[in-house]
Order: C-alpha cells, then structure tokens, then sequence
C-alpha cells in the first residue's frame, strides 16, 4: 500500500478563486502535490489538504 504525505494549506477569504488556483497549480506542478480534500468554510475561507507520495528506495545488498 503506498505511503504518503500531507501538507495543510490555509487560504484566506480575500483571497479570489483565481488566485487560489494558481497557488494549488504551483503546488502541483513544481512540488508534485495532488489535492486530497478541500473544506470551504463559511467566512469564505478554504483550507485545503494536499498530498503525494513517498518513494522509498531500496538499498542494493552486494
């Protein structure tokens, strides 16, 4: 079963959709993060949890 990690992103209610998704792309793009679960508050606040994969290498035995 693969293992992964979380990362919790906080994103205030005056941030716009746009910008916000520009944020989750960067994320995406350049530190390999998928989206997990996405909450929207009723300030209009969103907190989203990010997630990806750990990839553990095996060591060789000589």
């Amino acid at each position: 079963m693969p293992e992964y990690e979380f990362v919790d992103v906080y994103v205030p209610r005056g941030v716009s959709r746009k910008e916000a998704t520009r944020l989750l792309t960067d994320h995406a793009e350049y530190g390999h993060w998928e989206l997990d679960r996405l909450s929207l508050h009723r300030d209009g606040s969103r907190r989203v949890r990010l997630k990806r994969r750990i990839i553990r290498q095996i060591r060789a035995t000589w």
